[in-house]
């Protein structure tokens, strides 16, 4: 599953290495790719939009909307199976 959140205060690259450490913290995301004012994560489920925010709050920002696409699960960790599973993808975007 799929799901995207868009985050109040972001305005620099600096915000989203912060953004992208306090993801760190949900164990349940295979893959994250957080840039200026978004974050898509990737999970099995057990992800919703309530902890993504209180993870993105850690960093002092804000999370304004959120959804989740229930219909998309990667099982390979990328869009084109390549790649890992496990852990946390990429903070550059």
């Amino acid at each position: 599953m799929i799901t995207r959140v868009r985050v109040e205060g972001m305005s620099c690259q600096h915000c989203v290495r912060a953004v992208f450490t306090a993801l760190t913290a949900v164990e349940e995301i295979t893959r994250a790719d957080v840039s200026i004012g978004a974050v898509e994560v990737e999970h099995s489920g057990a992800v919703t939009v309530e902890k993504l925010r209180e993870a993105i709050a850690v960093a002092g920002y804000r999370v304004v909307d959120g959804e989740t696409n229930r219909r998309a699960l990667n099982v390979f960790g990328t869009a084109d199976g390549v790649g890992s599973a496990d852990g946390v993808g990429s903070a550059d975007g």
